[in-house]
């Protein structure tokens, strides 16, 4: 029998459940589907959000051939052939363009990438690709520049909840049995947002307990997924789980479980620079000013396994893991810009007080702009007391320097400088 996930997988825009973002009636995607002018896209989004289930729901409602490759185990072969398919149903002169659908983009080399350019750019078929990874990264420019990218989120409470209730009312299997949804937060934490985990997840559960009714309780999920969930990781799931416990073991300061962690993404084929690059976030969302040296390791690492390649770059690699786990930790920057971001979109667009303003013309100095700046290099320590936020939001303070030694010397230099201002006692 095909999985759950399978078997409840929508065919129409209707079923569809979450993104309304980009799939909604007054959406650009969705004009472009209702009126049958559909340009080659990327879904970018987590694991088991619905990038293959828009994919086929976008062809069926267009009613054109639909091929599928995953970028896992397809060649430059594989897409040539496919494209010499894809010409004999869609062509040039024909109105209706197949479809095709490569999960997994960003595993595709540059070769790979490029044997689609021409069919993409001619015409011969409407490319989406899927992607848990950024596009600006990952997909070569040339292809870029002729796709559309669609963000896809993590599926939210309600979603999953809808997920689950829809599961159970339709499938042919589920609905012959009494089930009962009387608790779901273990379900939706075991998921993390992924629909297609949450459905593994419940299958799981029901196919543990023989008996005429099934009541779902958090305690009972506990009990049957953590031997049974890897057995249904037929997608690749883990490959994020691994992840996950790879940079939290770091941000841990326990660098034995996240060389452990290196090493089975290393066996597993992992792409070096997929490791190199959450590296380098996490040297600045988890590290950042109390060791900045982390953020030139984690970049150095970057640059240095993009040249190398495996399987020199796991040595590499090994090491810029362990200099980042035995470092000081902080999010303080990560922290400032979060908070910033909100106060931005809580305040709007707070006009930029005069003397902070450019004043390249004549008018602009005649209306103040730059006027009564004070240049800080002119001034003693080549520091001096001025204005430089809004007036609505004078003296916010959204870097709060965290208690590393670093991080108190730069709160020290804030204090004396911005003394009663900004509170940083």
């Amino acid at each position: 029998m095909e999985p759950l996930a399978e078997r409840v997988r929508p065919t129409n825009l209707q079923h569809y459940i979450g993104q309304q973002h980009i799939i909604g009636k007054e959406s650009g995607l969705r004009k472009a589907i209702d009126q049958n002018l559909l340009p080659s896209i990327l879904l970018w989004g987590p694991p088991g959000v619905g990038k293959t289930t828009l994919a086929q729901i976008i062809s069926y409602t267009l009613k054109r051939p639909f091929y599928a490759l995953s970028a896992i185990n397809s060649g430059v072969k594989d897409v040539r052939e496919v494209i010499e398919k894809a010409q004999g149903d869609g062509g040039l002169f024909k109105v209706e363009k197949p479809v095709l659908f490569i999960d997994e983009i960003h595993r595709f080399s540059k070769s790979q990438q490029d044997s689609l350019l021409n069919a993409v750019e001619k015409g011969i078929v409407t490319l989406i690709g899927a992607t848990t990874e950024n596009p600006s990264f990952e997909v070569i420019p040339a292809l870029l520049s002729r796709c559309q990218v669609y963000v896809l989120q993590n599926l939210s409470k309600e979603d999953l909840i809808l997920l689950l209730n829809n599961a159970i009312q339709t499938d042919k299997f589920l609905k012959t049995k009494h089930i009962f949804l009387k608790e779901t937060e273990a379900l939706i934490r075991i998921s993390g947002g992924d629909g297609r985990k949450l459905l593994n997840a419940l299958e799981i559960v029901v196919n543990c307990i023989n008996g005429p009714e099934i009541i779902i309780t958090d305690e009972l999920v506990k009990t049957y997924i953590q031997q049974n969930l890897a057995l249904y990781d037929k997608n690749g799931e883990q490959h994020y789980d691994i992840i996950s416990a790879f940079i939290k073991s770091i941000r841990g300061s326990d660098p034995n479980a996240a060389v452990y962690w290196l090493a089975r993404m290393i066996e597993g084929g992992e792409d070096p620079s997929f490791i190199a690059r959450r590296l380098l976030i996490l040297s600045s969302e988890d590290i950042g000013n109390a060791n900045p040296t982390a953020l030139v390791m984690a970049n150095n690492c970057f640059q240095a396994v993009n040249i190398i390649g495996y399987p020199e770059s796991r040595i590499i690699l090994s090491q810029t893991v362990i200099y980042l786990a035995c470092s000081v930790k902080s999010n303080s920057s990560y922290l400032a810009i979060n908070q910033a971001q909100q106060l931005v979109k809580q305040t709007g667009d707070l006009p930029v007080p005069l003397h902070l303003r450019n004043a390249p013309t004549k008018l602009m100095k005649e209306l103040g702009y730059g006027e009564a700046y004070k240049y800080a290099h002119d001034y003693e320590q080549n520091f001096v007391v001025q204005e430089f936020l809004p007036s609505e939001i004078s003296g916010t303070r959204l870097f709060n320097p965290a208690e590393n030694a670093r991080e108190r010397e730069l709160k020290l230099y804030l204090k004396q400088r911005w003394t009663g201002k900004y509170n940083y006692e």
